[in-house]
């Protein structure tokens, strides 16, 4: 809130919520000559960075259709985003070379990964829960390429970390649990019921994950022109009516999760040796047990943001617990890249300064696109905050941007503290040895170039 506009990001606010997490996630040994690094309850807290983690990507897929962004819905939003988002990197002007098909299905996969396989996240079978931490890190690795936000993709990878399990890390470091006996377990058969109906099951949510990809969104091969075709096949009354349909047995699905966790990890304090460390653990799983579900109770008010009805059917003292904490923002609402900008040409605001209005030199920033000549650079995971601004203050009215008429009286007035927010290289400041008396702003429309240029 000190940083105001600058600092009021949504990955700011998701940077604080996974924070407070991780004081519940945390191991807190009071007794030290005791301590260890596992806890029966660990799985407990540790589930909430799962459900921030569904709240983040299953509202951010949701919000780009509930907005009505012709640009979601005609599938053509990334042949703009490359080149319109805040600041691109190098090889972004590459994919934006990519053919129009390819965008579009691209689009496709971006609702897939953000809407339907966040569902898999509380699926009791593991190798969904793999699959579904995949696509995550596929989908953040594609944006950290072509995008530079900072450490948001990072912190988002971190928290899909929630999806893995010890063995499966254990594989990635060399030391599997299951590693002497996967020879022998691997030469069982016939395969045991239990394994027979998870691998059935698996196959079955393929499945219905392709065939509801296809229904939805049209997905239809041109065998002549070598390409997918692609469309989204339900309209916007239809969607409406499905998320009010889906939003409360969501939050249904991850009760029943949670449950799980709170039945499982109070089994593992019974398992505990010794009937102090048996209570011990027990008064320790009670405590982030209340402290678990309220989180989670208060995060049910911004997570159905996304359907007001639903939002409205919640208990009323959920509402009063979100008002008691709501300033503190532990919990928050998300949907990024909620609009599509820039589809008539990415504006652009370029500074000049003059010292007699005859001779203007344009004032170049380190981060954001201005000279023509220079190509993007890669910024993250550090976040130019003035930079970014900037992009903000070119897509409105200068009214919407009350900092932007401050900034250019300190660069007038030669302010040392300003100046380096533009250029730390003194050198690339035009107006280093004596301030502009003049300075004006004036608004470009930017494309990239094609491949023939």
């Amino acid at each position: 809130q000190v940083g105001q506009i600058f600092l009021y990001f949504q990955w700011d606010s998701l940077l604080l919520e996974a924070g407070f997490l991780a004081v519940l996630v945390a191991p807190l040994h009071l007794l030290k000559w005791r301590s260890t690094a596992w806890r029966p309850h660990d799985s407990v807290t540790f589930w909430l960075v799962r459900w921030l983690l569904f709240r983040l990507m299953f509202a951010s897929g949701v919000v780009k259709l509930t907005s009505r962004c012709p640009t979601w819905w005609g599938l053509t939003a990334l042949t703009y985003h490359y080149e319109t988002q805040c600041i691109p990197t190098p090889a972004a002007w590459f994919a934006h070379q990519l053919p129009v098909w390819f965008q579009k299905f691209s689009v496709v996969a971006t609702y897939i990964i953000e809407i339907a396989i966040p569902l898999l996240f509380f699926a009791p079978i593991r190798r969904l829960r793999l699959f579904a931490f995949y696509s995550q890190v596929l989908l953040q690795a594609l944006i950290i390429l072509t995008g530079n936000y900072n450490f948001f993709n990072m912190l988002t990878i971190v928290l899909a970390f929630s999806l893995l399990d010890e063995e499966h890390v254990g594989r990635w470091l060399g030391c599997s649990k299951r590693k002497h006996t996967s020879t022998r377990s691997a030469a069982a058969w016939p395969p045991s019921l239990r394994s027979f109906l998870s691998t059935l099951l698996e196959l079955s949510a393929y499945a219905l994950l392709l065939y509801w990809s296809v229904q939805s969104f049209g997905l239809e091969i041109d065998w002549e022109k070598k390409l997918l075709d692609s469309k989204v096949a339900f309209t916007y009354h239809e969607f409406r009516m499905w998320l009010q349909a889906v939003t409360l047995p969501l939050v249904g699905l991850g009760f029943l999760s949670l449950s799980w966790e709170i039945l499982s990890a109070l089994y593992r304090c019974a398992c505990v040796r010794g009937c102090f460390w048996k209570l011990w653990a027990t008064l320790q799983w009670a405590v982030f047990t209340v402290a678990t579900v309220g989180m989670f109770a208060v995060s049910l008010v911004p997570f159905t943001y996304i359907d007001p009805e639903s939002n409205g059917k919640l208990w009323p003292g959920i509402h009063q617990m979100f008002s008691a904490v709501e300033r503190f923002q532990v919990v928050n609402s998300y949907g990024l890249f909620r609009r599509m900008t820039g589809v008539g040409g990415r504006p652009e605001v370029v500074l000049e300064g003059s010292y007699d209005k005859q001779s203007w030199t344009e004032i170049d920033f380190m981060y954001k696109p201005g000279n023509v000549s220079v190509a993007p650079p890669v910024v993250a995971p550090h976040q130019p905050r003035l930079d970014w601004q900037m992009w903000f203050a070119a897509l409105d009215h200068h009214s919407g941007s009350p900092w932007f008429t401050s900034f250019v009286y300190r660069l007038l007035q030669g302010k040392e503290e300003v100046i380096r927010l533009v250029q730390v290289d003194e050198s690339r400041y035009p107006f280093g040895a004596r301030p502009p008396v003049y300075i004006r702003a004036r608004l470009y429309k930017y494309w990239f170039t094609g491949s023939a240029e």
